[in-house]
């Protein structure tokens, strides 16, 4: 029995997941123009362009991205506090607006370490960082034998299944309503974190790859 519970819950957060990265592909993009301003006066970060942070010290980078993480945490645990009080029953709309605020917290990361999504292949690397960030290995074959709106599609699918299988023993608690409250903040919380931090270890990693090809040139 309880197994067929947690199937079945898995099958709704798969679900719930692909609708909610699917409407974020398309509804919900971080203004680079915005965000330049907002890094520039809130995080007092020195650049006039993006590629400004390739002359920055890394520590300086990794603090904005900690905070960046920060804040995407604690605006998705407000979010879980409110949906949770639904139970089970406010999954889907809940892990529609998740999936947006975790998206929104990749693409600010992106952006973070110079790199931006304005082409086609940038905008495939960006769901490759989100495939990373949810613990999916996409080859880089497989998006050279696909265009844009036939690949993210096929990762969507790939980052809701590994997602839905990482987080429904976590969520299976979510049945009691003033109970799932909390819960749903602190799964909400953790479900941020996790993926803040590895598309952060992701971004960093590319954007120290990119320095020492310069360096090299």
């Amino acid at each position: 029995m309880a197994e067929q519970r947690k199937s079945w819950l898995r099958g709704r957060v798969e679900t719930a997941l692909v609708k909610g990265l699917t409407r974020a592909y398309s509804t919900v993009r971080v203004d680079p123009a915005r965000f330049l301003v907002q890094l520039r006066t809130a995080y007092r970060v020195p650049i006039s362009g993006y590629h400004g942070v390739f002359s920055l010290e890394v520590g300086e980078l990794d603090a904005v991205a900690d905070s960046i993480v920060s804040s995407g945490m604690k605006v998705a645990a407000i979010e879980g506090a409110g949906f949770g009080l639904g139970g089970l029953i406010t999954i889907v709309p809940d892990l529609g607006i998740l999936s947006a605020i975790t998206m929104r917290t990749i693409q600010k990361l992106s952006l973070l370490y110079g790199f931006e999504f304005n082409t086609d292949d940038e905008i495939a690397q960006l769901w490759i960082a989100a495939a990373s960030a949810a613990g999916v290995d996409i080859s880089r074959d497989l998006l050279e034998k696909e265009v844009v709106n036939k690949f993210v599609p096929r990762v969507i699918q790939r980052i809701a299944a590994q997602a839905s299988a990482e987080v429904v023993e976590k969520w299976a608690g979510r049945v009691i309503p003033l109970v799932s409250s909390a819960l749903g903040a602190a799964l909400n919380y953790w479900f941020v974190r996790a993926w803040g931090e590895r598309a952060k270890a992701h971004f960093r990693e590319r954007h120290l790859q990119l320095r020492q090809r310069e360096l090299q040139n």
